[in-house]
């Protein structure tokens, strides 16, 4: 049995996330984390209900869990894995906006646990993600647009800036991404990762979407995916706690735990 600690769980996602693990196999949610929630009930999808505590230090010390999966913002993702890696507690985090560098050294504080960082739990779109990497070898020109929700924390999301990272990995020299130059309102342009146009739209009725557009001579190539409901995601959240309790160190990417 693996015991789980949710934080961030009375979320859009945190409830997702604590609905699936209770009826998850051999997994126990033993605790659920939301400071915005603290003393309310969170339903379980079982008929039963966990009451969220604003104290993640203390949920930790009380429910001892042995993964801590973590759905909250940017701005507090650096002190909940700082408290959980000191606990001995494997980390799932689904929460993007942290820098690469600032995980390592997360990371490197407590090398006998896992940290594993998912910019997406779609497995659809780690295939997206895979796709892309693969045809920047023969189709160097290209650029993102990635949709979501409008109340999304970051922008470029996670996912955009991941397939950016394998695209510049994957393409020899980046060509020139031109119309930069002459922009008659700054930023039309997108922003530029890693030597790609990344475009961000946040709207209402969204939920997780991106396609990368390649373009060549007389023709172009699309690759897109779409999450229309957030339980898109929990196949590879579960994947994601079934793995890191035998794993250690910092894992960045869901194809690294499906042997993609």
């Amino acid at each position: 049995m693996i015991d789980v600690l949710v934080n961030g769980a009375a979320g859009r996602m945190g409830r997702e996330v604590v609905r699936t693990l209770t009826a998850a196999d051999n997994i126990r949610t033993v605790a659920a984390v939301d400071p915005g929630h603290d003393g309310r009930p969170v339903d379980d999808g079982a008929g039963g209900e966990l009451i969220c505590s604003a104290d993640l230090a203390a949920a930790l010390e009380a429910s001892r869990p042995a993964v801590m999966v973590d759905f909250t913002h940017p701005d507090a993702v650096e002190e909940n894995l700082r408290l959980a890696l000191a606990a001995g507690v494997h980390c799932v985090l689904g929460t993007t906006g942290v820098a690469e560098e600032r995980l390592r050294e997360l990371s490197g504080g407590a090398p006998d646990v896992c940290l594993f960082v998912a910019p997406n739990f779609a497995i659809g779109a780690v295939l997206m993600m895979r796709f892309a990497q693969e045809a920047a070898r023969f189709m160097p020109h290209v650029e993102i647009i990635e949709l979501h929700h409008d109340h999304k924390a970051d922008a470029p999301s996670g996912t955009a800036l991941r397939t950016a990272s394998l695209i510049a990995a994957s393409r020899g020299d980046a060509p020139a991404s031109p119309g930069r130059e002459t922009e008659l309102a700054e930023g039309a342009r997108g922003a530029l990762v890693n030597d790609v146009c990344i475009h961000s739209v946040r709207l209402p009725g969204l939920v997780a979407h991106q396609e990368v557009i390649f373009g060549g001579q007389g023709q172009t190539l699309t690759v897109r995916h779409d999450s229309i409901d957030r339980t898109s995601f929990m196949p590879g959240v579960v994947l994601a706690v079934r793995e890191v309790v035998s794993r250690s160190g910092l894992i960045i990417g869901l194809e690294n735990l499906m042997g993609a």
